[in-house]
């Protein structure tokens, strides 16, 4: 029984009329592109009735016709595309063929058209010092061209073309490859990746219905199995990790299996897998869901894309994982913190979403984002110097007291500003600045305003809502209502207005994301 997943039966078509009139339109075939330049209908004609029923590599031809130097430059601003051009050396004056082919090299820049001079007076332009002087590739006498000698030269010109254009697509597709790649590369994480690589797909084979699937196998060293599979048709994306579930369809899945256990590329025909193995314990395979056909040197840049797509994917995931990594343990720590001051460790990862949350909606760009997200856990990571009769005094602190519990800003700065990297910079900043208030009554610099980093801004507002909506031993939480009632109050007072404007507008989803840790 031959296998399903390379049957050549086509499947019925799940398209609307439009569509399939679409696809049917892209993949007709396309004729040859033949330019008839001469001043006498009859040799054009002629020429046309010879030639007409003619095909070459399957392809029909299609005539473009000229009477002189001037009409045939219009077709040629016209038409890019034009294989062959049949030139007669005397038109409307006796060198008017060669100041056309002169032109077509030099001004127009066509390397490409195969260009053939035709003249019916020889002494007029000598054989020899045309070949010399003009960029030409072939050079006849009308009354040696007969029937077959025309046909002969057609085939000829129309393949050399052919080999040419495929040459210059081949070198285009490996630049575009080459930039593809490049783009891929600037990939924050696995979404952001899988679409990129949906995008520069879709350019390589002009195909917008286009789907990626994505199966990621890796042995950690206590030869573990972990496994990834990611799916994204340009609106649904899927990723599920360490799961037997497939995100992907079945046809897909079928695919990705077949590569993993070939350890080889897998073609179908609206399918094409790239399998790759990494390392001895890392291997990866992507299979690209099509519904247009694709030719031979598509594939082959397609396989060059998918292979650098892979090798990047792997290396995004290494960093991932160190970001993961580093992540939980600022969030251990921040934890150990927290517990320290009698609170809940929650509390560090409800305030690191709601932090993630206002920065997205400030508009801050990805990194940044990704940058506060993970170093709010550190904001409080000062209290490790605060004597315990301070952090668990049931009663309000005195001044002297509160004095000492106000330069955990400053020592949680001291102790992360000494590095060189952006995440501990970042978390230095934030445990600095997140007791700053925007009227400048804050502590421990009195800043003010737009003076206060962005980051602690930020992390001031989202400590505030958490807390008020915590449970704590000296104090119940406080209702939503009470909460938005707060923000309204400190708008310009406490916090930065453009902040609490957006934690007002987004409340509820604020709330949505504090019942994912609850206490």
């Amino acid at each position: 029984m031959p296998n399903p997943l390379f049957s050549k039966k086509t499947p019925q078509s799940s398209l609307a009329p439009q569509a399939i009139a679409q696809k049917l339109e892209r993949t007709a075939v396309e004729p040859w592109k033949v330019a008839l330049i001469d001043d006498e209908d009859d040799i054009i004609a002629v020429s046309e009735m010879v030639l007409k029923r003619l095909q070459v590599d399957d392809r029909p031809l299609v005539f473009l016709k000229a009477h002189s130097a001037k009409e045939a430059m219009q077709l040629f601003e016209e038409h890019s595309d034009i294989a062959i051009a049949m030139v007669d050396v005397v038109m409307e004056n006796d060198h008017a063929g060669l100041d056309l082919v002169k032109w077509i090299r030099e001004s127009h820049k066509n390397t490409s058209t195969r260009l053939v001079l035709r003249t019916g007076q020889p002494g007029q332009a000598p054989e020899e010092d045309v070949i010399r002087n003009y960029d030409i590739n072939d050079y006849k006498n009308k009354t040696e061209l007969n029937s077959t000698r025309l046909k002969t030269t057609i085939y000829s010109a129309i393949r050399s073309y052919r080999d040419i254009k495929e040459v210059e697509q081949g070198h285009k597709g490996l630049e575009d490859v080459v930039n593809a790649t490049t783009r891929v590369l600037q990939s924050h994480n696995s979404e952001s990746y899988c679409m990129q690589v949906l995008d520069e797909v879709k350019k390589l084979t002009s195909d917008d219905n286009i789907s990626i699937s994505l199966h990621y196998k890796s042995r950690n060293v206590l030869d573990q199995l972990e496994t990834l599979k990611m799916y994204h048709d340009g609106t649904d994306f899927a990723l599920l990790t360490d799961s037997e579930d497939d995100p992907y369809p079945k046809s897909a899945s079928a695919s990705l299996k077949l590569a993993m256990e070939l350890e080889s590329d897998v073609q179908t025909d609206n399918s094409f897998t790239c399998f790759t193995r990494l390392s001895q314990t890392n291997e990866c395979s992507v299979s690209v869901s099509h519904e247009l056909p694709l030719s031979s040197l598509t594939r082959k840049l397609l396989n060059v894309l998918l292979t650098k797509a892979i090798i990047i994917f792997e290396s995004l995931t290494r960093r991932e994982e160190v970001e993961r990594t580093q992540q939980e343990l600022m969030f251990i720590l921040g934890e150990a913190i927290e517990q320290r001051s009698k609170e809940t460790g929650c509390h560090v990862r409800r305030v690191s979403l709601i932090s993630e949350f206002l920065a997205r909606k400030y508009g801050l760009n990805e990194a940044m984002v990704s940058l506060i997200k993970h170093a709010t856990p550190m904001h409080d990571i000062g209290k490790i110097a605060i004597p315990e009769h301070i952090l668990h005094k049931p009663a309000k602190l005195d001044i002297d007291e509160w004095t000492t519990m106000q330069t955990h800003a400053q020592v949680g700065y001291d102790l992360l500003c000494h590095s060189k990297k952006a995440l501990p910079l970042v978390g230095a900043s934030i445990a600095l600045n997140h007791h700053e208030k925007w009227n400048g009554k804050g502590y421990p610099a009195g800043l003010a305003a737009e003076d206060i980093p962005i980051e602690g801004r930020i992390m001031a507002i989202a400590d505030v809502i958490d807390a008020l909506a915590a449970r704590r031993a000296y104090k119940e939480p406080w209702s939503n209502e009470r909460i938005l009632e707060l923000l309204h109050e400190e708008r310009g007072q406490h916090f930065d207005p453009a902040l609490c404007d957006i934690a007002i507008e987004h409340f509820d989803d604020i709330m949505k994301l504090r019942d994912q840790f609850p206490d």
